[in-house]
């Protein structure tokens, strides 16, 4: 029975600390350049995750409740950043380039280029596309992007190089047009 009573008084602590911490959360994310949309949905998805942790102390489920949310926040803000890449990266005028000095013919051929070099982006694994575009479209140094994505340096590193390899293998001729080009 003290059992029971102990749950039921852990439960109602619990649900109070949930009713009084949104706003402040809500309040938190706003002053951290999210805006009421988002931050509305990530407290009320952080508050939701965080009923895994009920059994925790009081005294934790603060901070623990503001990492989800940051963590969140964080999420939000990669698919935004991927999503503006991915666009600026398939979008049909990237492939608009003047053209008056060049014949048709070497138009065709750069637009073709263009269109392979943005295919083989894409196909880049959705992390390692991102983190390389932030480097190389956005020009931030491996620090910047470390800062900006909670990744290590390193990883940021790995990232990059694993993109270069990729597209290396994506952009290289065919083994068999290569030996065509060398025996005509």
């Amino acid at each position: 029975m003290e059992i029971a009573l102990e749950l039921e008084a852990n439960s109602q602590a619990f649900e109070l600390f949930l009713g009084e911490a949104r706003q402040p959360l809500v309040n938190f994310l706003r002053s951290h350049g999210a805006s009421q949309e988002d931050a509305q949905d990530i407290a009320q998805e952080s508050l939701y995750k965080l009923t895994r942790y009920r059994e925790m102390p009081l005294h934790a489920l603060k901070p623990l409740l503001y990492r989800i949310a940051l963590n969140n926040l964080c999420d939000i803000r990669r698919r935004e950043s991927l999503q503006r890449r991915t666009a600026a990266v398939s979008a049909p005028d990237l492939l608009d380039l003047p053209v008056e000095a060049l014949q048709p013919e070497q138009w065709a051929e750069h637009r073709e280029e263009l269109a392979r070099v943005r295919d083989a982006i894409l196909r880049l694994p959705e992390r390692c596309r991102e983190v390389y575009l932030l480097n190389r479209i956005d020009g931030m140094s491996y620090s910047q992007i470390s800062a900006n994505q909670g990744i290590s340096v390193k990883a940021v590193e790995k990232h990059v190089s694993r993109a270069l390899t990729l597209l290396r293998q994506f952009l290289s001729p065919p083994a068999e047009a290569v030996t065509q080009n060398l025996n005509p």
